[in-house]
């Protein structure tokens, strides 16, 4: 047999030899061991995860719960202070009616005269003359205590205030040059307050900022200096004025609320509604304020816009009680405080106006009928109460001791 004949005959008998392609590969399906195991493996991270996170799950919660908790015992609190406070209040204006005598005037037409449903002495007495007093009283001290908290949780030191920083002195100063020179004008003296008050703030913030930013420490300084200033501008006034209009100008000055009218309740009583309604919206932007500017931006506070409009809305607040009862001093100092130590800093702007009647009223009602003190103008007894507590914070700030 040729060779041709034996490759021929390979050809037939031999099947051709197949080639499987290196790009396919055939696995066997996996057994249920394998299974059992890469399952296993998935429940046993999955329960290790919720095993970790179990604790940390149940200390969120715990916290939470702690959170609310606190937050009704807060509101719980509060609503009892302020209860307490108004009945406080309603308390000594009751005393501020009747204290002193009603002589020739029946008990049944008393409470009739206070809402001018009498005439003759009742109502002269009740009506025109201790009715308004008190009222003037309270009005004025809320609108102090307003006042004196906002720029307190503004400026996040207790002795920036109206009264301390030299508002109060800016918006008597204005008021002193209308009594003076224009006592006939209506409501002069109370646009010469708001007008010299809001000149104040913008002096004061000028003259504070260090490298863009409002210097706290410099602020309250300048602040007294300014004051300063404007008490020298007022003696001035004096040494060109008449002797008559000095007397009345010069109780002015101290602070009292002899002589109040219902013209001056109506426009305290304006005042402070909207004061209330302008604080409301602010109380957020001053939360995210106490944490810093930077927080605050991030939180989406309007920093500039909202120490503008607080600044502006306590000289107004300030001014406004200044031009109708003269510069009481220290009832926007103390009452912040008070309020805080009350309940707590979050809600003291709520509670600084009633602790604010408080103080006002009642001053009014010892500087009327207190024993070896009375009578003497409203102002003289919150001095007497301010003054010390205001060298007590100077004392503390200069130790290091937090305020």
């Amino acid at each position: 047999m040729s060779a041709t004949d034996r490759t021929a005959e390979a050809a037939v008998t031999e099947p051709p030899a197949v080639t499987e392609s290196p790009a396919v590969t055939v696995r066997p399906p996996a057994g249920p061991s394998a299974r059992t195991a890469d399952g296993g493996a998935g429940i046993g991270a999955r329960a290790g995860a919720g095993a970790a996170a179990g604790p940390v799950a149940d200390a969120v919660e715990a916290a939470v719960a702690r959170l609310r908790r606190d937050r009704r015992a807060a509101g719980r609190r509060t609503a009892l202070v302020v209860a307490l406070l108004v009945l406080l209040t309603l308390g000594l204006l009751i005393a501020s009616v009747l204290l002193g005598g009603l002589r020739n005037i029946r008990g049944g037409d008393v409470l009739p005269a206070a809402f001018g449903m009498r005439t003759g002495l009742a109502d002269y007495v009740v009506h025109r003359i201790r009715l308004p007093r008190a009222l003037t009283a309270l009005l004025a001290g809320a609108l102090f205590g307003l006042s004196g908290a906002l720029y307190q949780r503004l400026i996040r030191n207790p002795l920036a205030t109206p009264d301390i920083v030299g508002v109060s002195a800016g918006a008597g100063a204005g008021a002193v040059t209308v009594l003076l020179f224009a006592p006939s004008v209506p409501f002069g003296a109370e646009a010469a307050a708001i007008g010299g008050a809001f000149l104040l703030v913008g002096a004061i913030l000028a003259l504070s900022r260090r490298g863009g930013r409002v210097d706290t420490n410099r602020l309250v300084l300048i602040g007294i200096g300014m004051a300063a200033v404007c008490t020298a501008y007022v003696n001035y006034l004096f040494s060109v004025a008449g002797q008559h209009s000095i007397a009345q100008v010069t109780r002015w000055l101290v602070g009292s609320v002899s002589g109040a009218d219902w013209s001056g309740v109506g426009l305290l009583a304006a005042a402070l509604g909207c004061a209330a309604v302008c604080a409301a919206p602010l109380s957020r932007s001053l939360a995210a304020l106490s944490l810093g500017d930077q927080l605050a931006h991030g939180l989406g506070a309007r920093v500039r816009a909202a120490r503008t409009a607080t600044l502006l809305l306590g000289a107004a607040a300030a001014a406004l009680a200044t031009g109708v009862t003269g510069p009481i001093g220290f009832v926007s100092l103390i009452s912040g405080p008070i309020a805080v130590r009350l309940v707590g800093a979050e809600r003291a702007l709520l509670v600084a106006p009633p602790v604010g009647a408080v103080i006002v009223l009642g001053a009014d009602v010892l500087a009327q009928h207190g024993p070896l003190i009375s009578p003497v103008p409203t102002g003289v007894l919150t001095a007497l109460i301010g003054a010390p507590y205001f060298v007590w914070l100077l004392l503390r700030r200069r130790q290091g001791a937090p305020s």
